[in-house]
């Protein structure tokens, strides 16, 4: 019986940076490909995020409409925010970003789920958390609503309805889709979780 290959090692020939900006940057890689030869892949470094199911006593989930400029539209989406604190612990950063943008504490957290946004252009990762037994906070000392987020508006949603809602086209954000049939998953008795301070 023949045994089978060892996977290629796509390894990193070459890499020049192309662009670095304010939150991501843009490099391009030399890789080694399989059967010879290399090829060019351009690479968005991405610092990475949260984003975070926050499910209220009523099992109503909290969705935020945010103005996203790159697709020129409102989007329902979670609460969610960037990792771009040094050395914060993801954990961390979504308690920040939950009690930031929804002025909302939990006395319980898990870990939903992690995915690649564009892994076939992006490095960014998003960690979705599932937040339960909230309560309300005021926002840090601090923190300045601005921006985009000077015009977002929040709703709390059974979860239900959002579920339908992603199945409907009118939730599109990929971390909200995910975390939003995650948590329904959950609710209807289904997989275990990993602890909330897992990566």
């Amino acid at each position: 019986m023949a045994q089978d290959a060892a996977p290629h090692e796509f390894r990193l020939l070459k890499s020049e940076p192309v662009y670095e900006g304010h939150v991501i940057s843009l490099r391009r890689d030399t890789v080694a490909m399989p059967g010879g030869g290399d090829s060019v892949r351009e690479v968005v470094d991405h610092p990475g995020a949260v984003a975070i199911v926050a499910l209220d006593d009523q099992d109503r989930v909290v969705l935020l409409r945010q103005y996203r400029h790159p697709v020129r539209a409102h989007l329902w989406e979670l609460p969610a925010g960037l990792r771009d604190a040094a050395g914060e612990a993801p954990l961390i950063t979504a308690q920040r970003e939950l009690a930031e943008e929804a002025q909302l504490a939990a006395g319980r957290w898990s870990l939903l789920a992690n995915v690649y946004n564009s892994p076939g252009f992006s490095d960014e990762q998003v960690l979705i958390y599932l937040a339960e037994d909230l309560v309300d906070v005021a926002r840090p000392d601090g923190f300045v609503v601005e921006h985009e987020e000077a015009d977002m508006t929040l709703e709390r949603v059974p979860l239900a309805e959002a579920v339908q809602r992603v199945f409907d086209g009118d939730i599109r954000n990929s971390s909200a889709c995910v975390g939003l049939l995650a948590a329904a998953q959950v609710r209807s008795g289904g997989p275990r979780l990993r602890p909330a301070d897992a990566e």
